[in-house]
């Protein structure tokens, strides 16, 4: 009788960039109902409380702070499992070229016009905050509650409150530009870091 041989479990599929950008045009579709059908004045989502040019003034300038911020954070943490927990997490996703900017666009726009325009109005900063984190619950796999996973949730709903508040005091466009900023530093930041590994 011959021995069987190993065989090794096959690896999940890298996630492509399409399915990245399908993810933001459904969230945006869906945002656009909820905006249409829940707000008396829909296009004032895209106003804000500041005008176009002073949001993105001030998107640029709390953009370079969370990037500045982002990457100082992991070079904190980079030994950390909280960290270690979220480059995995991310491992899967297509990091090839720039598609880690067009991720973080894609994350940004859709993110934000759900979240921050849609469900804020309606739902509060905090509430929104909860479901913005539960969405992000499968990416993370927070399947056990320890201390990694008590870090990882409150980094994710601690950066919600404050782009909510950024939509809510800013606007729109500056919530998108400082969402992009953060991922755009983590993604390469993962994909630096898979490729030492490597």
């Amino acid at each position: 009788m011959s021995a069987q041989p190993h065989i090794q479990p096959q690896a999940r599929p890298p996630i492509r960039l399409t399915a990245q950008l399908l993810t933001c045009v459904i969230f945006c579709i869906v945002a656009a109902l909820i905006i249409f059908v829940a707000q008396d004045e829909p296009l004032s989502v895209l106003s804000g409380p500041m005008g176009l040019g002073q949001q993105l003034l001030f998107g640029l300038g709390l953009s370079a702070l969370a990037a500045v911020g982002s990457y100082v954070s992991f070079r904190l943490t980079a030994q950390s499992e909280a960290t270690h927990k979220t480059i995995a997490a991310y491992s899967r996703l297509d990091l090839s070229g720039l598609n880690p900017v067009w991720i973080s666009l894609a994350a940004g726009i859709g993110e934000e016009l759900l979240f921050r325009a849609a469900l804020q109005p309606l739902l509060g900063v905090w509430i929104t905050s909860i479901v913005f984190l539960l969405t992000h619950t499968p990416v993370y796999q927070f399947r056990k509650l320890d201390r990694a996973t008590l870090v990882q949730a409150a980094g994710i709903f601690g950066v919600s409150v404050a782009l909510g508040f950024i939509y809510q005091y800013v606007g729109l466009l500056a919530a998108v530009l400082v969402h992009v900023a953060i991922d755009v530093v983590g993604l390469y930041v993962v994909r630096n870091a898979l490729r030492q590994r490597s």
